[in-house]
């Protein structure tokens, strides 16, 4: 028990799984989810766009300002002057005063928009903002499910490619150890055991080239998750994987819940709807404003002077009060407002013809998707057989090569074509998983229990069922 606990905690710490453990796809989503950049790029996104409904709606309030203003102010002056004496002559006088003065002044000033057709067109813009902003979203979230989807697939794989290519390996090394042995005692001729080494020689190549398919598979559903994913802690489909078709298996009904439903499409859409408010609010550009404006102004001071020996205080205070209304009308500008209405409409027709295009890309990714998972049922069954077809093959080329019927390259041939029929059918069952998430990513209804279904598809491989 005391292992186990250790264990654990290392497996918490360094983010290896524990022996006998394994994640199923909906477990390695629900981590992927937490950790995916893009999934939290998205997210950072709609948060964003939820502040522009705020900032438009700030214009029904009224704008409040404040100032203040407090100065002080020291002086000294000294005055030169000539005065008559009373012998006739100017005498110079030298007098000198000072001055120590305080003011402080205060203000408020409020404004409310009457009239501002922009403001008012920007406000219902930005439902549509919040809107495309939630769409956005929710295409990241779908997104990032199927392609955590193709990430763990990729790296069973990989795995399925690696298994196959070691044993193929493994048996061509003892195939020509066997064809050496029988042509030291001269059953054979050399170029057999050529044949069966220059096959050695690919094998191990091709393994070598799987390993590195692997590793590079995991890397990049570890880039998604955050956290090392080993093939061996993931769920793998069993023999006994059912192939659902799908539901409604109307291709039609599909393009028509994708053409509803699909979030790129709804972001399109509104991105459309915000480029006809952008020309709305270019055109209000010549439209006047009106807005009441009230001032509560106050002033203080105190200031002292001392002249001639003589000192005198004064103090002053002041506070005015209005309320205006304001109307603003636009006469010229040089022509601006004209570009920028004409920017706005080239704009809105761009955005109208990418809807086009996304509509367009909707309509072609739901019909193949629905097809892919069609032929994908038949494909997975015609390689079920293929397999089994190769493996019989193997074996009567086999005995016909011991009893002299056959030659090396007929055994050669025949287990090429069985490693190939094992990683088709292997992969066919992955294409067909992705098919169906692929299918309903275009519908846009792609939800976390769709991956939970097809992880109660998925049975836990026994270890000697993986390394065949």
């Amino acid at each position: 028990m005391k292992k186990f606990i250790l264990l654990a905690a290392l497996a918490a710490l360094t983010g290896v799984p524990l022996p006998g453990s394994s994640d199923n796809l909906l477990e390695v989503y629900e981590k992927a989810r937490m950790s995916d950049p893009l999934l939290r790029e998205a997210e950072a996104r709609l948060m964003a766009s939820r502040e522009v409904r705020s900032q438009a709606r700030s214009v029904l309030f009224p704008e409040i300002d404040a100032n203040a203003d407090y100065s002080r102010q020291d002086s000294r002056a000294t005055l030169l002057f000539y005065a008559p004496t009373p012998t006739g002559e100017f005498a110079p006088i030298i007098e000198s005063s000072t001055t120590d003065a305080t003011s402080t002044a205060w203000g408020f000033t409020l404004r409310q928009t009457i009239f501002d057709w922009a403001a008012v067109v920007a406000l219902g813009a930005s439902n549509d903002v919040l809107a495309q902003g939630e769409a956005d979203f929710e295409a990241a979230l779908q997104e990032s499910m199927l392609r955590t989807a193709q990430a763990y697939f990729a790296v069973l794989g990989a795995q399925d490619e690696l298994t196959s290519q070691s044993a193929n390996r493994t048996a061509i090394a003892r195939q020509l150890e066997q064809a050496q042995k029988r042509f030291e005692v001269g059953l054979i001729a050399i170029t057999d055991v050529q044949e069966a080494q220059a096959a050695h020689d690919q094998a191990v190549a091709a393994e070598i080239a799987a390993k590195r398919s692997l590793a590079t598979s995991e890397e990049q559903l570890r880039e998604i998750v955050g956290s090392p994913m080993p093939v061996a802690s993931l769920t793998r489909p069993g023999e006994g994987m059912p192939l659902p078709l799908p539901s409604p298996n109307v291709e039609q009904s599909w393009i028509d819940t994708a053409l509803q439903q699909n979030p790129s499409l709804i972001s399109a859409r509104m991105a459309a709807s915000i480029a006809d408010a952008e020309v709305r609010l270019r055109r209000s550009d010549y439209l006047p404003t009106l807005e009441i404006v009230a001032n509560l102004n106050g002033s203080s001071g105190d200031r002292e002077r001392v002249f001639r020996g003589m000192g005198a205080d004064y103090r002053d205070s002041f506070r005015s009060d209005s309320i205006r209304l304001q109307l603003s009308v636009p006469i010229f500008d040089g022509f601006n407002r004209n570009s920028r209405v004409r920017e706005a409409r080239y704009l809105h027709r761009a955005s109208t013809e990418r809807l086009e295009g996304v509509e367009r890309g909707v309509v072609r990714q739901t019909r193949d998707a629905f097809l892919g998972v069609s032929s994908e049922i038949s494909r997975v069954n015609a390689l079920r057989q293929a397999v089994a077809s190769s493996q019989t093959a193997l074996r009567a080329t086999e005995a016909g090569y011991e009893i002299g019927t056959r030659t090396i390259v007929d055994v050669l041939d025949a287990r090429r074509n069985l490693v190939q029929a094992e990683t088709n059918y292997a992969r066919s069952r992955y294409d067909f998983i992705i098919n169906v998430l692929s299918l309903k990513s275009a519908a846009g209804i792609l939800t976390e229990e769709d991956l939970a279904e097809v992880s109660r598809w998925m049975e836990q491989a026994e270890p000697e069922e993986a390394a065949q």
